[in-house]
């Protein structure tokens, strides 16, 4: 009688305990393969890496016995590069922070947040902007409005106010009240108490609205005549562009 043999299904959930595997484990983290020990994997034992080989298995397999994670596997190599020499990644930083955070190596983390490109996102642009009341939620407003106003158009505008101070704040409010348009439709920004200017918030809102995908730029708004104050004091038109 003769015995066929079929390929192990995707997605095998593992059996038995890991202290009987092989020393050498052979990974597939999201499509890229990678072949390391046990004792790499489990180099930093309070890490969630290390928890993934410790004890009853908590991985699934591919369809060649592979243990499966499903993360970026392109930045899974500086990940493993570290746990093996200690070598920190001087390459696609930001990415491999996002790694290292999910597989919370703390020693790399801490690490990688002292490199110029994440110290001064999270310590420098990103504390800056947590002094600017509701900075996220009007940078959706923002992209609503814009979308909003995007039917049969190649480009539609968001006009925005971005006042420092208290004093320029209540400006602002009696200036919008001067304005002949919906004044839902101006988005509000600041003030704040923090040294970077009125520019730096406006470099912020860019950057932040281009990681989402859209292609944006501003200038100072021209208003309407009988406008009791220079336009430029407050408002800016950002243009988003859709073709």
């Amino acid at each position: 009688m003769s015995i066929s043999s079929e390929p192990k299904p995707l997605g095998k959930q593992v059996t038995g305990s890991l202290h009987t595997l092989s020393p050498i484990v052979e990974l597939n983290v999201g499509g890229e393969m990678y072949t390391t020990t046990l004792s790499t994997l489990k180099k930093h034992p309070g890490s969630k890496l290390a928890e993934m080989f410790t004890g009853q298995p908590k991985l699934r397999t591919d369809s060649e016995g592979r243990f499966f994670i499903d993360r970026p596997g392109t930045y899974f190599k500086y990940i493993l590069e570290y746990l093996r020499s200690n070598q920190v990644p001087t390459q696609c930083i930001q990415d491999v922070y996002k790694e290292a955070l999910f597989y919370d190596i703390e020693p790399l983390i801490k690490q990688l947040e002292d490199s110029p490109q994440i110290f001064g996102e999270l310590v420098a642009r990103r504390q800056f902007l947590a002094r600017v009341p509701n900075y996220s939620e009007n940078i959706e407003l923002m992209i609503r409005i814009a979308r909003a106003e995007a039917v049969a158009s190649r480009q539609s505008s968001v006009i925005v106010c971005v006042v420092r101070t208290e004093e320029d704040a209540a400006r602002c409010r009696d200036a919008l009240n001067s304005l002949d348009m919906d004044k839902k439709s101006v988005v509000k920004f600041g003030p704040w108490k923090a040294v970077p200017s009125i520019s730096d918030l406006l470099d912020c809102i860019q950057m932040d609205v281009e990681a989402k995908g859209y292609k944006i730029s501003f200038q100072p708004h021209v208003a309407e005549k009988g406008f009791r104050f220079k336009s430029h004091d407050f408002f800016y038109k950002f243009l988003f562009t859709w073709w």
